[in-house]
């Protein structure tokens, strides 16, 4: 079992280019059920992470200096229904529909380190321009890669701890959900989870965090 789905932070770096980019999955980060203080809503999230390996950065690492690929994420609401925004990056990136098997439980790990397209838009908000992803398709014109980054994956399905190197603004996410707590303190489970917590597919899909 690895992550089922059923039916950035702050950076001095300028944002990535807009355009089509090829793209190659190498981290997913279960961000477990987050709160929305907006909406004052609760969703479990999952955190999908790509390497852009045509769109290079020189950054020092472990103590020298190294060029690598960008990376740019997404969050999604770890639901599969049909209005999800999951099922529809999911269902353009393998260029088909979920059977109905699949949207039993699709095991969202079988992403790691698969090649795609992402469509990338600049938006500006409070004059900062954020790098956003609008569409996954298929890798097409272009040649499969493997990443180059190591591979990360996170799940409170699995008995684990959160990886090595995952980003800090990552790792705060994560233990600020109701699974992390109730891992940290499960004596206390009624305290973070509610009998009236409605279904995921109640909430809006994806609201900026």
């Amino acid at each position: 079992m690895g992550l089922t789905a059923s039916e950035t932070s702050g950076t001095s770096f300028n944002p990535v280019s807009e355009g089509m980019h090829h793209a190659i999955c190498y981290s997913i980060f279960d961000l477990g059920t987050q709160h929305n203080p907006v909406f004052d809503s609760r969703a479990r999230k999952v955190l999908i992470v790509w390497e852009l390996p045509e769109e290079r950065i020189d950054i020092e690492k472990d103590g020298e200096e190294k060029n690598l690929p960008r990376a740019i994420s997404k969050q999604y609401t770890l639901s599969l229904h049909e209005k999800s925004n999951l099922r529809k990056d999911l269902e353009s990136w393998r260029g088909k529909a979920f059977t109905s098997a699949e949207l039993a439980g699709f095991d969202v790990k079988n992403l790691l380190s698969v090649n795609c397209m992402l469509q990338v838009i600049h938006k500006t908000k409070n004059e900062k321009t954020y790098a956003n992803i609008t569409s996954v398709v298929s890798l097409y014109g272009k040649e499969k890669r493997t990443p180059e980054n190591p591979i990360r994956f996170f799940s409170f399905e699995e008995d684990m701890e959160i990886p090595e190197g995952t980003p800090e603004w990552v790792e705060k996410l994560i233990k600020v959900s109701d699974e992390w707590q109730v891992k940290m303190n499960p004596k206390s489970e009624e305290s973070y989870i509610s009998e009236d917590t409605p279904p995921l597919d109640a909430y809006e899909d994806d609201v900026p965090f």
